[in-house]
């Protein structure tokens, strides 16, 4: 599992690992790291290190320092290398001395700007060295144009612990940033590198490990990997029958949206659960394409056993059928237009666990704000909800968030593609992640557990191509099998 922690707590181990090492051996280690990884970058865009450009653009606090000594290091193996100083007098004095001691040069970004961007355009690699993890706001006005100029190059570019103009505890860019092809982040990740819209401009993110004392309780995000998706994942034993592996109910659809009925059982069929309990108008359009499901006319309350519920996928206006599915006394998941009729007091009365699976235009809507500062602020939304419905609430988007009703750490799903943005993929997902309630998952591992192979159909099923939500949903059995390594 990969953690993400927030600007406050990496300084405080920063600080607490200084003060047992010798002045400078933290930024060493930093800079070590990071002049290994623009060795191999430049060693795959010029074919070596010996006779490439680097180009460093410096700030004036630590992140330059690190700049600076990774471009000395380089300059040692060979590299040419120049820093362009953005404030000359306040740069880090040691990185600067290390740098022109290894032979590197240095221009100054106002005194100098032509020479500045006809370095930059002429490099193989550039690295941003601009602002720290402390930084806020988009690029101040002098750094802009050197941005610019390393988006307008040939050159990869690599910024140093995340790029400068993001920011690190939010995800979100208020205003100009630069776009790296690569991240080199030091001792852990930080949450921006993990979160949309900040993540698009991360590129590949490599941690480079540096011994800082980070308590695993303190981590803002949490990301599941395979083997940590394998160990939820239901599996039934010798003795299991459909009731002990779980039963799901779905109610979902209407006479105006039967296929939203169909994919929700689709998804539910496939994520573990020992039988699928269909409620609803659709029925013959669901037995027509799956004829194992167990299909009632009769409403919620008599369809019989269920271990968790699905409610809302193209359910239309049917209001009565929501307020029904909340008063049972096991899990929920409402998803689509379940959101938009079920009352809040009854979300928050719930005593067995809920789960709520809003896009960001169903959360903007909840929250009332518009649907811009949700996706801007996708942690602080995905928070807001959870607390004010008293739910886990799952947020789908570019990058999909599961935030637990009592708090902790926000998981952050790590497969997906764009292709998943298409219609009935959400149907697909609340099925998959209701069945794995059904089976007995928590509803933050069901959330996490069911948008980690929902993610990774859609690779499967899409492989660079249109692929519809019927595609996703035959590629959750492949998804399943790679996460367990069969």
């Amino acid at each position: 599992m990969r953690t993400a922690y927030n600007v406050e707590t990496v300084r405080n181990a920063e600080r607490e690992l200084m003060a047992r090492l010798p002045e400078g051996a933290l930024m060493r280690r930093a800079a070590a790291g990071l002049a290994a990884a623009c060795a191999e970058v430049l060693g795959r865009v010029a074919g070596r290190v010996y006779g490439s450009r680097v180009v460093l653009l410096v700030g004036s606090g630590d992140n330059g320092g690190d700049a600076l000594y990774a471009g000395a290091r380089l300059v040692r193996r060979g590299a040419g290398v120049t820093a362009v100083l953005l404030a000359p007098e306040r740069a880090h004095g040691g990185g600067l001395a290390a740098l022109r001691r290894a032979g590197g040069r240095t221009l100054g970004a106002g005194a100098e700007p032509d020479a500045a961007s006809e370095r930059i355009a002429r490099a193989d690699l550039v690295l941003d060295g601009i602002v720290g993890i402390g930084g806020r706001g988009g690029l101040r006005e002098e750094a802009v144009p050197l941005a610019d100029a390393a988006a307008r190059s040939r050159a990869a570019v690599v910024a140093v612990d995340l790029p400068s103009g993001i920011d690190a505890d939010t995800g979100r860019v208020r205003g100009d940033a630069v776009r790296a092809d690569l991240t080199v982040t030091f001792g852990a990740h930080k949450p921006g590198l993990l979160i949309d819209p900040a993540r698009e401009y991360a590129g590949s993110v490599r941690l480079v490990d540096i011994g800082l004392p980070l308590p695993a309780e303190a981590a803002e995000l949490e990301a599941l990997q395979h083997a940590d998706v394998a160990r939820l994942l239901p599996v039934p034993a010798a003795e299991s029958d459909k009731y002990r592996r779980g039963v799901v109910g779905i109610a979902a659809g209407s006479a105006r949206y039967p296929g939203a009925a169909v994919l929700a059982v689709s998804g539910a069929l496939r994520g573990g659960a020992g039988a699928v309990r269909y409620v609803g108008p659709a029925g013959d359009a669901v037995i027509a394409r799956f004829p194992e499901t167990l299909v009632s006319d009769r409403g919620p309350e008599h369809a019989g056993r269920v271990q968790a519920w699905v409610v809302g996928p193209g359910a239309g206006d049917d209001a009565a059928t929501v307020d029904q599915v909340l008063a049972a006394e096991v899990p929920v998941l409402i998803d689509a237009d379940g959101l938009r009729l079920a009352d809040a007091d009854a979300v928050r009365a719930r005593r067995a666990p809920t789960l709520m699976t809003p896009h960001a235009g169903e959360a903007a809507a909840l929250l009332g704000v518009g649907r811009e500062e949700v996706e801007g602020a996708r942690l602080a939304a995905v928070r807001e909800l959870a607390a004010r419905y008293g739910a886990t609430v799952l947020l789908k988007g570019s990058t999909t968030l599961v935030a637990a009703a009592r708090g902790g750490p926000v998981r952050v799903n790590a497969t997906g593609t764009s292709w998943l943005a298409t219609a009935g993929s959400g149907d697909v997902l609340s099925g998959l992640a209701g069945s794995l309630l059904a089976a007995g998952l928590s509803a933050v591992d069901a959330g996490s557990a069911g948008a980690y192979l929902h993610g990774l159909a859609g690779r499967f099923a899409a492989r660079g191509a249109p692929a519809g939500a019927h595609d996703v949903a035959e590629a959750v059995p492949r998804a399943w099998r790679d996460v367990r390594g069969r």
